[in-house]
Protein backbone atom coordinates (compact mmCIF):
# COMPACT_ATOMS: atom_id res chain seq x y z
CA UNK A 1 0.00 0.00 0.00
CA UNK A 2 2.41 2.75 0.98
CA UNK A 3 4.83 1.77 -2.31
CA UNK A 4 0.70 2.61 -4.48
CA UNK A 5 0.59 5.51 -2.70
CA UNK A 6 4.32 6.57 -3.05
CA UNK A 7 3.90 6.25 -6.60
CA UNK A 8 0.95 7.98 -6.58
CA UNK A 9 2.28 11.25 -5.64
CA UNK A 10 5.81 10.50 -7.77
CA UNK A 11 3.39 10.66 -11.04
CA UNK A 12 1.11 13.39 -8.81
CA UNK A 13 4.26 15.80 -8.98
CA UNK A 14 5.53 14.97 -12.17
CA UNK A 15 2.67 15.04 -13.94
CA UNK A 16 1.39 18.35 -12.40
CA UNK A 17 4.67 20.29 -12.55
CA UNK A 18 4.97 23.10 -15.04
CA UNK A 19 7.31 21.16 -17.68
CA UNK A 20 5.42 22.55 -20.83
CA UNK A 21 4.75 25.70 -21.84
CA UNK A 22 1.40 26.35 -22.28
CA UNK A 23 0.14 28.48 -25.42
CA UNK A 24 -1.87 30.20 -22.79
CA UNK A 25 -4.21 30.32 -19.44
CA UNK A 26 -6.12 27.50 -18.70
CA UNK A 27 -9.27 28.10 -16.87
CA UNK A 28 -9.65 27.16 -13.50
CA UNK A 29 -11.87 23.70 -12.73
CA UNK A 30 -15.11 24.87 -11.61
CA UNK A 31 -14.54 28.47 -13.85
CA UNK A 32 -17.05 29.88 -16.37
CA UNK A 33 -15.25 32.90 -18.19
CA UNK A 34 -14.89 34.72 -21.42
CA UNK A 35 -11.32 34.75 -22.88
CA UNK A 36 -9.14 35.56 -25.33
CA UNK A 37 -6.67 32.94 -26.49
CA UNK A 38 -3.46 34.99 -28.09
CA UNK A 39 -1.86 34.71 -31.76
CA UNK A 40 -0.08 31.48 -32.27
CA UNK A 41 1.04 28.85 -34.32
CA UNK A 42 0.13 25.09 -34.34
CA UNK A 43 0.66 21.80 -36.20
CA UNK A 44 -2.61 20.32 -36.72
CA UNK A 45 -4.35 16.77 -38.58
CA UNK A 46 -7.48 16.46 -39.43
CA UNK A 47 -8.78 12.63 -40.23
CA UNK A 48 -12.45 11.53 -41.36
CA UNK A 49 -14.76 10.17 -38.77
CA UNK A 50 -15.34 10.78 -35.18
CA UNK A 51 -12.81 12.14 -33.22
CA UNK A 52 -13.60 9.45 -30.60
CA UNK A 53 -13.01 6.88 -33.38
CA UNK A 54 -9.13 8.56 -34.15
CA UNK A 55 -7.57 10.02 -31.34
CA UNK A 56 -4.96 7.70 -30.65
CA UNK A 57 -4.33 8.31 -34.53
CA UNK A 58 -4.02 11.64 -34.74
CA UNK A 59 -2.11 11.88 -31.88
CA UNK A 60 0.65 9.95 -32.85
CA UNK A 61 0.60 11.66 -35.61
CA UNK A 62 1.32 15.15 -34.50
CA UNK A 63 3.60 13.23 -31.63
CA UNK A 64 5.90 11.68 -34.71
CA UNK A 65 5.90 14.82 -36.62
CA UNK A 66 6.94 16.78 -33.11
CA UNK A 67 9.53 13.95 -32.35
CA UNK A 68 11.45 13.79 -35.80
CA UNK A 69 11.48 17.72 -35.74
CA UNK A 70 12.92 17.68 -32.42
CA UNK A 71 10.37 20.05 -30.95
CA UNK A 72 8.53 20.28 -27.21
CA UNK A 73 5.43 18.96 -26.48
CA UNK A 74 3.33 21.95 -25.41
CA UNK A 75 -0.19 22.11 -23.33
CA UNK A 76 -2.67 21.96 -24.00
CA UNK A 77 -3.99 19.35 -26.31
CA UNK A 78 -6.48 21.26 -28.63
CA UNK A 79 -9.15 18.83 -30.12
CA UNK A 80 -12.61 19.61 -32.35
CA UNK A 81 -14.44 16.47 -31.16
CA UNK A 82 -17.12 17.08 -34.38
CA UNK A 83 -14.74 17.00 -36.94
CA UNK A 84 -11.57 14.53 -35.68
CA UNK A 85 -8.99 17.23 -35.60
CA UNK A 86 -6.38 17.62 -33.35
CA UNK A 87 -3.65 20.79 -32.53
CA UNK A 88 -0.71 21.15 -30.88
CA UNK A 89 0.83 24.31 -30.12
CA UNK A 90 4.10 25.52 -31.65
CA UNK A 91 6.45 26.46 -28.45
CA UNK A 92 8.66 29.15 -28.49
CA UNK A 93 11.68 28.02 -28.99
CA UNK A 94 10.81 26.43 -32.62
CA UNK A 95 12.04 27.76 -36.00
CA UNK A 96 10.40 30.50 -37.33
CA UNK A 97 9.73 28.41 -40.58
CA UNK A 98 8.34 25.62 -40.13
CA UNK A 99 6.53 23.12 -43.23
CA UNK A 100 3.63 21.07 -43.07
CA UNK A 101 4.84 17.56 -43.56
CA UNK A 102 2.54 14.38 -44.84
CA UNK A 103 -1.19 14.61 -43.24
CA UNK A 104 0.49 17.46 -40.86
CA UNK A 105 -0.13 21.17 -41.23
CA UNK A 106 1.31 24.32 -39.69
CA UNK A 107 -1.14 27.28 -39.26
CA UNK A 108 -1.19 29.91 -37.64
CA UNK A 109 -4.18 31.46 -35.66
CA UNK A 110 -5.49 34.97 -34.92
CA UNK A 111 -6.62 35.91 -31.62
CA UNK A 112 -9.91 33.99 -30.83
CA UNK A 113 -12.67 34.88 -28.08
CA UNK A 114 -14.04 32.03 -26.22
CA UNK A 115 -16.16 31.37 -23.91
CA UNK A 116 -14.58 28.30 -21.35
CA UNK A 117 -15.57 26.08 -18.78
CA UNK A 118 -12.70 24.27 -16.67
CA UNK A 119 -13.18 20.95 -15.41
CA UNK A 120 -11.26 17.92 -13.56
CA UNK A 121 -11.68 14.64 -14.74
CA UNK A 122 -10.94 11.95 -17.29
CA UNK A 123 -10.94 12.69 -20.94
CA UNK A 124 -14.16 11.05 -21.93
CA UNK A 125 -16.84 11.83 -24.21
CA UNK A 126 -19.48 12.05 -21.41
CA UNK A 127 -17.36 14.15 -18.88
CA UNK A 128 -17.02 16.61 -22.32
CA UNK A 129 -20.43 16.31 -23.12
CA UNK A 130 -21.69 17.56 -19.25
CA UNK A 131 -19.18 20.12 -19.61
CA UNK A 132 -19.82 21.29 -22.76
CA UNK A 133 -23.71 21.36 -21.69
CA UNK A 134 -22.84 23.14 -18.42
CA UNK A 135 -21.04 26.14 -20.39
CA UNK A 136 -23.86 26.41 -23.33
CA UNK A 137 -26.05 27.07 -20.23
CA UNK A 138 -24.33 29.47 -18.39
CA UNK A 139 -23.16 31.26 -21.90
CA UNK A 140 -27.35 31.45 -22.46
CA UNK A 141 -27.34 33.45 -19.22
CA UNK A 142 -24.47 36.32 -20.64
CA UNK A 143 -26.57 38.67 -22.48
CA UNK A 144 -23.68 40.24 -24.19
CA UNK A 145 -21.68 37.15 -25.79
CA UNK A 146 -23.60 35.01 -28.37
CA UNK A 147 -22.15 31.41 -29.68
CA UNK A 148 -20.02 31.47 -33.02
CA UNK A 149 -19.05 28.45 -33.83
CA UNK A 150 -18.60 24.41 -32.63
CA UNK A 151 -17.11 23.48 -29.11
CA UNK A 152 -12.99 22.61 -29.11
CA UNK A 153 -11.97 20.88 -26.02
CA UNK A 154 -8.09 21.73 -24.80
CA UNK A 155 -6.68 18.63 -22.67
CA UNK A 156 -4.16 20.07 -19.90
CA UNK A 157 -2.36 16.63 -18.96
CA UNK A 158 -0.91 13.33 -20.14
CA UNK A 159 -2.63 10.10 -20.49
CA UNK A 160 -0.83 8.69 -18.00
CA UNK A 161 -2.30 11.19 -15.30
CA UNK A 162 -4.84 9.78 -13.69
CA UNK A 163 -8.41 10.58 -14.26
CA UNK A 164 -9.46 12.40 -10.83
CA UNK A 165 -6.34 14.62 -11.61
CA UNK A 166 -6.63 15.63 -15.16
CA UNK A 167 -7.68 19.09 -16.05
CA UNK A 168 -9.68 19.97 -19.66
CA UNK A 169 -11.59 22.80 -21.13
CA UNK A 170 -14.31 23.45 -23.16
CA UNK A 171 -14.34 26.43 -25.37
CA UNK A 172 -17.20 27.91 -27.48
CA UNK A 173 -16.37 30.60 -29.81
CA UNK A 174 -18.10 33.86 -29.02
CA UNK A 175 -18.58 37.05 -30.55
CA UNK A 176 -20.80 39.98 -28.72
CA UNK A 177 -24.38 40.48 -29.32
CA UNK A 178 -25.67 43.59 -30.53
CA UNK A 179 -26.95 44.68 -27.10
CA UNK A 180 -23.73 44.24 -25.97
CA UNK A 181 -22.24 47.61 -27.89
CA UNK A 182 -18.73 45.76 -27.96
Amino acid sequence: MRVWTLSIVAITVVETAPAYQSAYRPTPAGVFEVKVLPTCRAYSATEAGSYSERENLLFMRLFRFLRANRLRMTVPVEVETQTAAMRFFVDSGAPDRLEPHGEVRVEMLGERRVASAGARGSYTEDNVRKTTEALRRWLAGQAEWIEDGPPRVAYWNSPFLPGFLKRHEVHIPVRPTAMSGS
